[in-house]
């Protein structure tokens, strides 16, 4: 039989969560407005310090239950990730050679609940998962720069790469 193992403590006493971060990573958290006829949440403005002053490209993207869209990488695109459906793990890893947190892997959970926009600079490997197995979850993605149908700035690893030190098939957290 097996010793009980006490938790970590996840979040602290202002509701951060207690987490490794990764360098250059930016995270822009709005309240949710509840309103007579729903909820309302700003998803970017271009004064809110964080990411391109001007977004390029936006796409929505509708994850599949338990769907995961891993690995990809942008060498001079920024992301811009907003969760509007559901809950998404979203995972980064920075395997960025002159990086103070070189070899961190951040894992961040999305949901509209506690709206937050995700700021992922070049360089860095990111991935998302649909945590619920039965739903879509759909997130909102700007760009700071056009796609490139010519010369596409996307990179990508299998979801399962040895290359990054997490595995989307064997987490839970």
């Amino acid at each position: 039989m097996s010793k009980p193992q006490k938790d970590e403590a996840r979040i602290s006493p202002t509701g951060d969560v207690i987490a490794d971060r990764i360098h250059d990573v930016a995270c822009w958290e709005r309240p949710t407005i509840v309103t007579r006829n729903g909820l309302t949440n700003e998803v970017y403005r271009n004064d809110c310090g964080i990411g391109a002053s001007a977004l390029a490209q936006v796409l929505y993207v509708s994850l599949r239950p338990g769907a995961i869209s891993a690995w990809h990488m942008h060498r001079a695109q920024t992301d811009h990730i907003f969760c509007v459906l559901g809950a998404i793990k979203l995972v980064i890893f920075d395997e960025r050679a002159d990086s103070p947190s070189r070899g961190v892997v951040e894992v961040r959970l999305l949901s509209p609940a506690r709206a937050q926009l995700v700021v992922i600079p070049p360089g860095l490997w990111h991935g998302l998962a649909n945590l619920d197995c039965a739903r879509d979850a759909a997130f909102i993605n700007g760009f700071d720069r056009v796609y490139a149908h010519a010369d596409p700035d996307e990179y990508r690893l299998p979801s399962d790469s040895a290359q990054i030190p997490y595995s989307f098939h064997l987490s839970a957290g």
